[in-house]
This record gives structure tokens, C-alpha cells and sequence, in this order.
């Protein structure tokens, strides 16, 4: 798909009021990276139970406890899988939206020294 881009000189005022009409719809920059950063915090803090847990569940089989019932044993193992392998999943979705938003930042940073080098005011 072909991409048109047009250039055209829009006064400092127009600009900032139309900028700033979308800016006031949409979550910030910074307010997002809190987010990012806060959900990262939460994972941090996730891993770090499940590394409690394992070691929980390491000293529960070193001391030789008596079995459940197979069925039990059964939806133990599954619980425990399935939970570590949720919070894989959520570890690796934010890591991606974080590089994403590196992206982001990046593509707008080059227009910005773009937009800059050309001399428009």
C-alpha cells in the first residue's frame, strides 16, 4: 500500500491547539511507561513467589511427605504448570510491549530531528 505524505506549514498556535486536542484523549507517554513499569514490578513479583513456591514444594518432597490421591497429585501438578506458564506468558507480553514502545519512541524521536533539521517553524 502506497503512503502519500504532505507537507504543509500550519501555524505554531494551530499546531499546539491540535496537538494538544489529541494529547487530551489519549494516555501520556509518561503515564504509560508507569504502566509499563508497574506491570513489570508485578511480574518481578510474581516470579519471585513462584520461586517461594518451588522451593515450598522442594522441601515438601525432600521431607518424604505421604502422597496425596492420584487425583489430587494430578491437579496439583497441573495448577503448578499451568501458573508458571501464565506468568511466562505475561513476562514475555510485557517484554514485548516494552520494545514496542522503545520503537515508538525511537520513530518519533528521528521525526522530531527530522522535522527540526528542515528548519519548520
Amino acid at each position: 500500500m502506497a503512503r502519500v505524505v504532505w507537507r504543509v506549514l500550519v501555524p505554531r498556535r494551530i499546531l499546539r491547539a491540535v496537538l494538544g486536542r489529541f494529547d487530551g484523549r489519549y494516555v501520556t507517554r509518561a503515564e504509560h511507561r508507569q504502566d509499563v513499569r508497574d506491570s513489570l514490578w508485578e511480574v518481578q513479583a510474581l516470579k519471585r513467589e513462584i520461586a517461594e513456591l518451588r522451593r515450598e514444594v522442594e522441601q515438601l518432597r525432600r521431607a518424604k511427605a505421604p502422597a496425596p490421591a492420584g487425583g489430587l497429585a494430578a491437579k496439583v501438578e497441573d495448577a503448578h504448570r499451568l501458573a508458571t506458564e501464565a506468568a511466562s506468558a505475561v513476562d514475555h507480553l510485557l517484554q514485548a510491549e516494552v520494545l514496542i514502545w522503545q520503537a515508538l519512541d525511537g520513530l518519533r524521536e528521528d521525526g522530531e530531528t527530522g522535522r527540526s533539521s528542515q528548519g519548520v517553524s
